[in-house]
């Protein structure tokens, strides 16, 4: 049923010569290159609280994602059957298991934390964000990438995080002497997936001699995306204790403070991560580059921010 409907969808492709193709795409990958940044910029320059809850939701998610996703390793639409075409270059971007979606378990999190930011008080700009969510969770099935329990468990992983997060929040409101505690379980927990991941069996496919998926390419976001977490967990614990920075505020300085981090981080992310992958090889590479961009936007450029202000 599955596979028929991502069918339905590839016909649907082909009668209207992909005419919303480009659309899909872009905002699917808006979703995994681009859309972490406006927490980012929300925590450094506006509501520290707000942006760290969805960092926090969204870091969490993509963490179980990975666990899910390389415990159930659920091969991808076209090679479970070869009817199945994906759109465009959505088949690049499309990197280890099928099963849960890594985009929906993206989106989730941060689109559903900037509606609880925005919430009462911008209830457009809140039913955007919801919107915006489904639309990148279609898009994954409009591209012949992902079937829709794919993307419904994605969902589901990154609602569950929401609800995690915001409970955890709640509790430390009241027991704040408790997030220390809390930030080392995470961190050990973290650690324990990167050792499950690596330990744990695989399945070896082989057709006509030739093995269908290598476990070890599928392994590399996972060690990624566990490695974000880990990172979260040790910056937070550092920007509390040592740094705890104030956000900037709206002006034209801190505005330009921001634009300026978030253009190191992407610079980071576009001519660094391939030359650490070859370096320390795609697992441990993943994991130090992705594990330093969540020390740098939670603790590494707070700190600047905090010394620029005091200038």
């Amino acid at each position: 049923m599955d596979i028929e409907y991502l069918l339905l969808l590839q016909k649907f492709r082909e009668a209207t010569n992909g005419i919303l193709t480009p659309f899909l795409e872009n905002l699917s990958l808006f979703a995994v290159a681009w859309l972490f940044v406006i927490p980012t910029f929300i925590y450094w320059c506006t509501d520290k609280k707000a942006g760290l809850y969805t960092l926090f939701s969204y870091y969490t998610a993509i963490a179980a994602n990975a666990a899910v996703k390389l415990t159930a390793c659920v091969y991808r639409p076209w090679i479970r059957d070869a009817r199945i075409v994906p759109a465009g270059d959505a088949i690049t971007t499309a990197t280890g298991y099928s099963f849960p979606s890594g985009h929906t378990s993206t989106a989730v999190p941060i689109y559903g934390g900037l509606a609880v930011t925005f919430g009462k008080k911008h209830r457009e700009i809140s039913a955007i964000c919801v919107i915006l969510a489904l639309l990148t969770m279609f898009s994954r099935n409009y591209l012949g990438v992902h079937t829709p329990q794919d993307v419904l468990v994605g969902c589901a992983i990154g609602c569950l995080s929401l609800f995690i997060c915001a409970k955890i929040f709640k509790y430390l409101e009241e027991h704040p002497e408790k997030e220390d505690m809390l930030l080392v379980v995470g961190f050990v927990i973290g650690w324990l997936g990167i050792i499950y991941i690596s330990i744990k069996p695989y399945p070896m496919d082989y057709v006509d001699g030739v093995l269908l998926v290598d476990p070890g390419k599928m392994m590399k976001d996972g060690y990624g995306d566990i490695g974000s977490f880990i990172g979260f967990c040790a910056a937070r614990f550092i920007e509390k204790r040592y740094i705890d920075f104030k956000p900037t505020g709206l002006n034209k300085k801190s505005v330009l403070i921001g634009i300026v981090g978030i253009i190191i981080i992407q610079l980071f992310r576009n001519c660094l991560y391939a030359p650490i992958d070859t370096l320390l090889g795609i697992h441990w590479g993943h994991f130090v580059t992705h594990s330093f961009v969540a020390f740098y936007v939670i603790a590494l450029y707070p700190a600047v921010i905090k010394f620029l202000s005091k200038r």
